[in-house]
């Protein structure tokens, strides 16, 4: 994994060969959502390698096994709706008992800002650990408006994982919320002039969904 003031940026050939299938153009819907799937256990993978421990004794069929576990209440996965739903059910194989929040929003057209229209978070989530996912961190509007309102929620332990990302969207998030850490796995070039991620993979969402 790649590290530089808080961006995580995972380097694994089996992450680099997935987006290579993942960016092409011509990867149907079906196969583009596998592989956002497949991608994300891979990078969650690394997101959640810092989660809190605590020792327990397991009795296994011979002895008592000295081993670890995670503490406090389970961590929460939030996804940023739509786009990030496919990313919390790749989460939950990694952690089937997560609590489970979404925060919908979608891009104004016009000013390319957040717009808010769905908000349930799992309870207790100032204790719980909680890795929000969206597949793009783009203009970071959309990010940035998910971490404030963890925050307000009173989340202090909170990491966001995009699949792909870009240095505009890094430098919202940051600027914002310095204190989460940010995980990718590719940071791209620039935004274009209608605030899509370059070379990117187009709009995750409707290449997902089969949408347009």
């Amino acid at each position: 994994m790649k590290h530089d003031a808080g961006v995580r940026v995972v380097d694994h050939p089996l992450v680099a060969h997935k987006l290579s299938l993942l960016r092409h153009r011509d990867t149907r819907h079906g196969e583009f959502r596998r592989l956002a799937h497949e991608i994300t256990l891979l990078c969650a993978y690394e997101a959640t390698a810092d989660l809190s421990t605590e020792a327990v004794s397991v009795p296994t069929p011979l002895a008592t096994a000295e081993c670890r576990r995670l503490s406090g209440p389970e961590p929460a996965v939030v996804g940023i709706l739509r786009a990030g739903l496919v990313m919390v059910d790749a989460v939950l194989e990694l952690v089937p008992d997560a609590a489970v929040g979404h925060l919908g929003m979608y891009r104004d057209p016009g000013t390319h800002q957040p717009v808010d229209y769905y908000d349930k978070l799992p309870d207790r989530i100032a204790e719980r650990a909680v890795l929000v996912v969206d597949p793009m961190l783009a203009t970071g509007g959309s990010a940035v408006r998910a971490l404030t309102r963890l925050a307000e929620a009173g989340a202090t332990d909170v990491r966001l994982l995009c699949i792909v990302g870009c240095p505009e969207g890094v430098a919202a998030v940051q600027q914002a919320h310095p204190e989460v850490p940010i995980h990718l796995a590719a940071l791209d070039s620039h935004l274009d002039e209608n605030r899509y991620i370059v070379p990117g993979l187009g709009d995750a969402g409707d290449r997902i969904f089969g949408t347009q």
